[in-house]
């Protein structure tokens, strides 16, 4: 829970609102925030103004979960790296969040399923394929904590099933029974499914915060070292092998008579230096001491301000769906499942990739994989019991293909991570 490096002081008001308008040139879509209120609001409800209004409704929630990861980032900075992971996924499923429950309540009940698959499959896939890649851009060979990655993604997978259990519950007896009948029952499935993936969130809290914290400590000690690329060496490509060089030592008389050979500075020896230089960053690394952008309470009104803009921002973003699907030539699966998780996982993108390249692979899994749980075990099942509550007949029975895609996703990933490291 500790902060990994130590902290400086931070800065004046002034400073941190400084630092929050120059955080990244994607706040100049800031101006897409006022823009697209003015078109939801005054121009008539047209297919062509619906369509407009949802364009620039998207781009103005770039910016705005941008700033939200720079925010969770300062709150980060504050604490451990398994919370920071903690942090960054919670808050970074705020946009998902805000978005289902806007469309719930306007009973866009394809466009509710299509988005939280797709944030799942964006998080698998995307995000964490990201990671991989930016790491591997100066990795040869990058490690994670074993521990605390492959219970995150045992986890994963049992919430995947849990999910697709009304699917198999459809295909399994639905022939069997009358629709009307099987409706009401699948209906039932999801509210039990939901309830107990909810328990079982607050279980997953208790586990990795309170009662086994140890094994997501950042002390742990479990990860891999990561390995760097060897840089070439001009002058060693003019040296002579190990062999070569052993078999061709210069000779010197010995004074009692015979000889005795003159050995050049071992490789080990360099070796050794090498190490103790890599030592030597590794300390001057834990000793640099890392100012944060933004005092604590202006971090806390940036979060407030940020999620209010989302919430009315995602209300005509959601609102401008149906004219834009009129047409024909966009569906609402591929918003649900590719526009909207794109917006949604700006924050987790942005900041997964971004420590990755630092080496901290195992907060970009905490942040990808935990947001991913988080979505399976927490936002579905909530969303679920929410339609419950309002009387929406929101259920997890999913698409077919989506849910296939779905388990081989976690599948994969699950298989992926056991190996403790990534090439």
């Amino acid at each position: 829970m500790t902060p990994d490096h130590k902290l400086g002081q931070p800065p004046s008001f002034l400073q941190g609102v400084k630092a929050v308008i120059f955080a990244s040139w994607l706040n100049l879509l800031l101006v897409c925030i006022p823009i697209s209120w003015s078109l939801y609001l005054a121009l008539p409800k047209t297919s062509t103004h619906d369509t407009i209004t949802f364009i620039f409704a998207f781009l103005a929630i770039i910016p705005l979960a941008k700033l939200l990861a720079f925010a969770t980032d300062e709150l980060s900075m504050r604490v451990g790296q398994t919370l920071a992971g903690l942090l960054n996924a919670t808050l970074g499923n705020a946009v998902e969040l805000i978005v289902a429950i806007i469309a719930l309540v306007q009973c866009e009940l394809q466009v509710v399923q299509s988005s939280l698959v797709g944030s799942i499959l964006s998080n698998l896939l995307l995000v964490l394929g990201m990671c991989f890649f930016a790491g591997g851009t100066r990795f040869s060979e990058q490690g994670f904590g074993v521990s605390a990655t492959q219970l995150n993604s045992s986890l994963l997978i049992i919430s995947v099933i849990a999910i697709l259990l009304p699917a198999a519950f459809h295909f399994t007896a639905g022939d069997q029974i009358e629709d009307p009948k099987e409706g009401r029952d699948i209906l039932a499935v999801s509210h039990g499914a939901a309830i107990i993936l909810l328990f079982i969130y607050g279980c997953y809290l208790v586990f990795q915060l309170f009662s086994h914290k140890e094994l997501y400590g950042d002390e742990k000690g479990d990860a891999f070292k990561s390995t760097r690329y060897v840089k070439k060496d001009k002058k060693a490509k003019v040296q002579p092998s190990a062999a070569a060089s052993e078999s061709a030592q210069p000779l010197t008389p010995k004074e009692g008579g015979g000889i005795v050979t003159t050995r050049p500075l071992d490789l080990e020896s360099n070796r050794t230096l090498s190490v103790h230089e890599e030592a030597h960053e590794e300390v001057h690394e834990e000793d640099e001491v890392e100012k944060p952008s933004m005092s604590v309470t202006l971090t806390v009104v940036l979060l407030v301000v940020v999620t209010v803009l989302v919430a009315v921002t995602a209300e005509f973003l959601v609102r401008s769906i149906d004219g834009l699907t009129a047409s024909g030539h966009i569906s609402k699966e591929f918003v649900g499942v590719i526009l909207l998780p794109i917006v949604g996982n700006a924050a987790e993108h942005v900041t997964a990739v971004t420590v990755s390249v630092k080496d901290k692979l195992t907060l970009s899994l905490g942040v990808a994989v935990g947001s991913s749980i988080q979505i399976a075990l927490f936002v579905i099942p909530f969303i679920v019991t929410l339609g419950w509550i309002i009387g929406k007949p929101l259920t997890l029975l999913f698409d077919p293909f989506e849910s296939i895609v779905m388990f081989l996703s976690g599948v994969s990933i699950s298989e992926q991570l056991a190996q403790g490291c990534t090439n």
